[in-house]
């Protein structure tokens, strides 16, 4: 008998749950990943700032493959449960990825080339849950900004639910994406964790 059989008929399921907490919450970002319900605070204005200023070296770059969209707080439906789904602060997709909806909004994680999250008072979760839930879609490039540690993390090579290459890059380095996300891409990792924190 599976968990879904032994819930009472009157029990919400997971989606209905997280309707019911964005509905609740306005403004929280609301996911479930690995069959829990993971509920975030609204971002601060640092983090926002640091997304902004992200977007400009995707929106800027020569293009080396077919084409593809800058999008923020879209939604992955992930392969590691029914209902389950994230929301990265920042997507890479293939440009025809409204044909590859799946549901809630949600798409397809074939047509994602490069997910990023900018860390925030829960920064485990995009350190360790989202790694796996992002490597178990096969997501190609996961970037994170992390603010509570100074620095960015960049994994490729999505192997069962974790990045056979995870590298770690302080202050002070310019960091070239892959060219698989279909761009030239280099990220300065001080200008970056300037603009999300308290530098300039």
């Amino acid at each position: 008998m599976s968990a879904a059989d032994e819930r009472p008929e009157s029990a919400l399921s997971l989606a209905a749950a997280a309707d019911l907490l964005s509905e609740a919450h306005p403004g929280f970002r609301v996911e479930i990943i690995g069959g829990q319900i993971l509920v975030s605070p609204p971002a601060d204005g640092l983090h926002a700032r640091a997304l902004t200023r992200l977007m400009a070296p995707f929106l800027t770059a020569g293009p080396i493959g077919e084409g593809f969209e800058v999008l923020q707080a879209v939604g992955l439906w992930l392969p590691t449960g029914a209902e389950d789904y994230a929301i990265p602060d920042l997507a890479i997709v293939d440009a025809d990825f409204y044909e590859h909806r799946v549901g809630k909004n949600c798409y397809d994680p074939v047509v994602f080339r490069l997910v990023l999250e900018v860390t925030s008072s829960n920064y485990r979760t995009d350190l360790r849950t989202k790694v796996a839930a992002y490597a178990d879609a096969q997501v190609p490039v996961y970037v994170i900004v992390d603010r509570k540690h100074d620095r960015l993390h960049v994994l490729t090579e999505p192997e069962g639910s974790d990045y056979a290459s995870h590298e770690i890059h302080p202050r002070g380095q310019l960091v070239a994406l892959p060219d698989s996300i279909g761009a030239k891409v280099t990220l300065d990792v001080t200008a970056l964790l300037d603009a999300a924190t308290l530098g300039e």
